[in-house]
């Protein structure tokens, strides 16, 4: 089948901790998503081998769901990577699609474009990765290099005292005015998870993820709970597999510090982001 001829298109997310894969069909100007898939490759940590076949599989996946692939995004641990053209030429040889090193405002810009095309302009979309954070209003966009994994390589699985004084530290360096107190959606594998286990869900269920609301009380609850249990026990959990329930704990500390700097007592879970952005 020529690529003309593919009725779907599909978009891959290849990020510091996971790599996604959306396929969807286009009406109008929206999307209608057919299928996604997250596999776990944690960038700069020798898996070219591993990302390789993540990504022919995903090719294959693709190609079979009569999608062609319109875009391949690479986000902060490629940006950071000392081999890039390594990394890039081994996933445009497993996809036979360029990919392209986005900035971090891109990619701010590209998951506010997937969120306020729902939920309107004005709003704060917040997208926490692994390896950083990207906030946009619409009006201004920032990156900052702090993320779920890079704050499990920093902290270990429970972050110490000295989580408080990092803080403390990096907030200095970010303007956050321009993004405080709005209506914030959160995105990323670690809201999502937030999500799964406040609604005590054992699957990922868009439907029921899209938009919930989670109070600041929720998650605090979350971090109780979590570090009550071994990492062992955390992993098996819905929606922790693969190895996230080694940073949900990092990723929830960085998630309720931003609370506290946004002054939001809420937050609302979205499943879009990057991914939607890029095909939109």
């Amino acid at each position: 089948m020529p690529f003309s001829a593919f009725p779907h298109i599909a978009s891959i997310d290849i990020g510091s901790h996971s790599t996604i894969l959306l396929v969807a069909k286009k009406n109008g100007d929206n999307l209608q998503t057919l299928f996604q898939k997250v596999e776990v490759c944690r960038i700069g940590e020798d898996c070219l081998e591993k990302l390789s076949e993540i990504l022919n599989s995903f090719r294959g996946i693709a190609h079979s769901l009569g999608a062609e692939i319109k875009a391949v995004a690479m986000t902060e641990a490629t940006r950071k990577a000392e081999n890039q053209n390594e990394i890039l030429q081994a996933v445009e040889k497993a996809l036979w699609v360029k990919p392209r090193i986005i900035s971090g405002e891109e990619e701010a810009k590209l998951s506010y474009k997937a969120i306020s095309k729902v939920y309107g302009e004005g709003i704060l979309s917040v997208d926490v990765g692994g390896g950083s954070t990207e906030f946009a209003n619409g009006k201004n966009y920032i990156s900052v290099p702090v993320g779920a994994l890079a704050l499990y390589k920093k902290f270990g699985a429970i972050p110490s005292p000295e989580y408080k004084k990092w803080t403390k530290e990096t907030f200095k360096e970010m303007n956050l005015k321009p993004f405080a107190k709005r209506d914030t959606y959160f995105v990323g594998g670690t809201a999502v998870a937030l999500g799964m286990l406040v609604r005590d869900l054992k699957t990922f269920d868009e439907k029921l993820l899209e938009g919930q609301t989670v109070f600041t009380a929720d998650i605090e609850r979350v971090i109780i709970h979590l570090s009550n249990l071994s990492a062992d026990l955390r992993n098996t959990l819905p929606g922790l597999e693969n190895g996230r329930g080694d940073l949900i704990i990092c990723g929830l500390y960085w998630i309720r510090s931003l609370c506290e700097k946004l002054k939001i007592d809420s937050i609302r879970i979205s499943t879009l982001g990057l991914r939607f952005g890029l095909l939109l």
